[in-house]
């Protein structure tokens, strides 16, 4: 007992200040969604459509870039320093690389909304707070390699300081540029991209500095003796991180698309799933802090050869992780009302929202299992196999199954934008039991070696 106890507050420790942190950068998406849905369910609606394109670029960016914390992590607890430093500047590299394709692409992609069957300003409006909130992608893509970086040393607080920061001032900027003030034109929903782009540059140049000049960092700094390509350290990036990063496209490409399909029923309609899946992003982070700091101590683990106490650590943060989706859980279904109430006065709104928070209260027990288990899978330095799981899951069940549900066909009525819910629930129960099984059999396979 006191052996499970040490090492969930071993977890929890480095975990905490990660879910503040993130749940701070994610508070930004939160404080959007308020503030625009008091100017009009039309600019919540842009900010929600647009933001549907922009998550799904900024996270499967997310997601090439954490090949960083299993390989510094490893390094770490094999005690073999030299590398770190020049992982992370290659890994920089990459994610300036990444973030112009990230430009390129989100502009290609601004006359979808044309045809999604949205009013003429919900969609202008959608167009311009993407292409204001874009300009944060280079920002964001450093950020976070820096991060992965830094969590790898046991160092999350800053992070978390200067995301609480960040959050803070993200209120006044959104305040001048929705409403206009101090000489800014009201800009609306798309005042909140230019205020996300400017409070992510921050994010990222406070963090630089704080690891440039603090003293933890001092044996793997990574801004000092800058080399050129290793293409060694590239292939090794790209084979670790290609994985993760199709995964992470995966999942929130198919909360993307539902977003985009479920346009055509209606401003309501989006502004309630905006609200659900705002609010479900924010429980999201405790769970996928969890899964970050699994993924160090996992590879610390690794990296020592003790691969008993890394299955050991697996095993007591995935039930971390069904505690939290407990507590979680249960708020959203029986305080759903209330929570929708934090984000609109519309009456309709209010009533579509607070259903659809009582399926995402169900939502977050295999939600919060799968990202815990892949955070794992990835301190195993596995990828593959979570990256075809979560493609079956998603766009073999989970679309289909919700385009079906909500639309219905000429023998089966349509459920609405609840069917997305429903189905959304079976994709991921889905894959968390499949990478649950992954799990158990990569770890016992380890303990056999």
């Amino acid at each position: 007992m006191n052996s499970r106890l040490t090492d969930i507050r071993a977890t929890w420790h480095l975990a905490w200040p990660i879910a503040i942190g993130q749940l701070a950068t994610t508070g930004t998406s939160f404080i959007d969604a308020v503030m625009a849905g008091r100017v009009s369910a039309g600019d919540l609606a842009a900010v929600s459509v647009g933001s549907s394109i922009w998550v799904t670029v900024m996270v499967t960016m997310m997601g090439f870039l954490l090949a960083i914390s299993p390989l510094v992590a490893q390094k770490i607890g094999a005690n073999d320093l030299k590398p770190i430093a020049n992982l992370t500047q290659q890994a920089l590299l990459q994610a300036l690389l990444l973030a112009l394709a990230g430009l390129i692409l989100i502009r290609f992609t601004l006359p979808v909304f044309n045809h999604l069957g949205l009013e003429a300003i919900v969609a202008h409006k959608a167009q311009e707070f993407l292409k204001a909130v874009s300009w944060g992608l280079p920002a964001f893509a450093c950020y976070r390699v820096l991060y992965c970086y830094s969590a790898a040393l046991n160092q999350t607080k800053p992070m978390m300081v200067i995301s609480i920061f960040c959050l803070l001032l993200n209120i006044p900027c959104n305040w001048v540029l929705i409403y206009g003030h101090w000489g800014f034109p009201a800009m609306g929903g798309v005042g909140c991209g230019w205020a996300t782009a400017f409070c992510v540059w921050v994010n990222f140049l406070l963090l630089a500095t704080w690891i440039r000049y603090a003293r933890v960092y001092t044996n793997t700094q990574p801004f000092r003796a800058w080399q050129s390509i290793n293409w060694q350290a590239q292939k090794q990036l790209i084979k670790l991180g290609l994985p993760i990063g199709m995964m992470f496209f995966v999942e929130v490409s198919a909360f993307s698309l539902i977003g985009l399909l479920i346009a055509r029923l209606g401003t309501v309609t989006v502004a309630a799933h905006q609200i659900t899946l705002n609010f479900s992003s924010l429980t999201f982070m405790v769970p996928m802090a969890l899964g970050t700091a699994l993924t160090v101590r996992v590879g610390h683990a690794i990296g020592a050869g003790d691969y008993k106490n890394a299955r050991f650590i697996g095993q007591t943060g995935i039930r971390m992780g069904l505690s939290v989706a407990l507590l979680t859980g249960t708020a959203m279904i029986f305080a759903s009302r209330f929570i929708a109430g934090f984000y609109t006065s519309d009456t309709v709104v209010l009533m579509l929202a607070s259903q659809l928070l009582v399926l995402a209260g169900f939502f977050q027990f295999s939600d919060a299992t799968q990202v815990v288990v892949a955070g794992v899978l990835r301190g195993y330095k596995s990828t593959r196999g979570p990256m075809l799981i979560h493609l079956t899951a998603f766009w073999a069940i989970g679309i289909p199954l919700g385009y079906l549900l909500t639309f219905g066909t000429s023998t089966i009525p349509g459920h609405g934008v609840q069917g997305y819910w429903i189905a959304l629930i079976a994709a991921l129960t889905c894959a968390a039991l499949a990478l649950m099984a992954l799990f158990r059999r990569i770890s016992l396979k380890q303990l056999a070696n």
